[in-house]
């Protein structure tokens, strides 16, 4: 059973506020597309009536922070054997939505890119991996005995993860209230939504873009890295050894961590510890030692591979100075030094703001 909740004025005496349910599920489901958080403060709305395959509509689908999706299904005075089956119906649909579909979906519905909402409201960038997961939510004005028996039947036997929560709705005088009850443990139907068939729904990889990390300090100047055609990373093998994912040919979109992206170049020799990089100047191959540097400790560690600097030499096709680096939410953000670029908003983006046109 749902956990009872009463409200009680205190404030001149003690009385308890009448409560009734809410008179239609079309009046709650306008409440829950104003403000979704009603439902959870960890779910963005990616739309309602979706559209399905079948010609039947999703009544809303939701995104949670890890890219796992939520059918909501409201009830709107239908039996429960026909509530439940349809949302399962539509699970079965869901759970094979790609990466694209899903953005496009919410484009659709919203006239805005997913990844822009998604960094407003999870401060993080859209995970390379969507739909991994997913849920069924069962929405009511009031929670009948039989939707109840149906759902732990589905929950305790088969591990299906649903749930249902039905609100109630509260005047004390001029003052309106409504109250959330989850019929099931949340947490409990989070560790049901795990499906191990269902993977690598993630966008695709167009086999040539990375982002690289330019973090700056005293082993590290992004205009020495300008100047001379390179990039690097370094201080531990952490750092560095994701560096060798980096080949002649592909194409690097670099930022520097907290400012944005800086550059966009192609890269033209593989990694290389520092002390065996060697760069043009005047006509002339020089090792870093001899090269006017604005960084005063690119040279440290230089005889320990596992703590030196490394380098992987680039020919830049546009950069800006740090101070005009390009950031905008939304946009690919990682803690590696270099990683493989799948979100084709970021290249659109970036290469945009560089003047490029992108041929991917």
């Amino acid at each position: 059973m749902p956990i009872e909740v009463g409200i009680w004025n205190i404030n001149n005496g003690i009385k308890k506020v009448a409560f009734s349910s809410i008179e239609s599920e079309r009046k709650l489901e306008d409440i829950l597309v104003k403000d979704i958080s009603i439902l959870s403060e960890d779910i963005l709305l990616i739309g309602r009536q979706i559209q399905t395959d079948y010609g039947k509509f999703i009544d809303m689908l939701a995104i949670d922070q890890d890219g796992n999706l939520l059918i909501i299904e409201l009830k709107k005075n239908r039996t429960p054997r026909e509530v439940v089956s349809q949302a399962i119906d539509y699970a079965s649909w869901v759970q094979n939505l790609s990466y694209d579909q899903i953005l496009n979906i919410y484009e659709e519905k919203n006239d805005a890119p997913l990844e822009e909402a998604f960094a407003d409201k999870f401060d993080n960038s859209l995970p390379d991996n969507l739909n991994d997961n997913h849920q069924i939510m069962i929405v009511s004005a009031q929670l009948d005995s039989e939707t109840e028996r149906i759902i732990n039947y589905l929950s305790n036997n088969f591990d299906v993860p649903i749930n249902a929560v039905f609100f109630r709705y509260f005047e004390d005088g001029e003052l309106q209230y409504i109250t959330r009850s989850w019929l099931l443990d949340p947490n409990i139907v989070d560790e049901k939504s795990s499906n191990p068939k269902v993977k690598n729904k993630r966008e695709k990889w167009n086999k040539q873009d990375f982002v690289v990390n330019f973090e700056e300090k005293d082993s590290r100047n992004w205009a020495d890295a300008v100047k001379y055609g390179f990039i690097a990373a370094g201080g531990g093998r952490w750092y560095s050894q994701t560096l060798k994912r980096l080949f002649v040919g592909a194409r690097i979109f670099c930022m520097i961590p907290k400012s944005g992206y800086v550059g966009i170049g192609k890269v033209t020799e593989t990694v290389k510890p520092i002390k065996d990089a060697t760069f043009e100047e005047n006509v002339e191959e020089k090792g870093i030692a001899n090269l006017s540097l604005k960084a005063p400790n690119m040279l440290h560690d230089s005889d320990e591979l596992d703590k030196c600097e490394y380098i992987v030499k680039v020919d830049w096709i546009k950069t800006v100075p740090k101070e005009d680096a390009y950031w905008i939410k939304g946009l690919k953000a990682n803690q590696n030094s270099a990683y493989k670029l799948r979100s084709q908003y970021t290249i659109d983006k970036v290469s945009e703001f560089f003047g490029l046109e992108n041929d991917n």
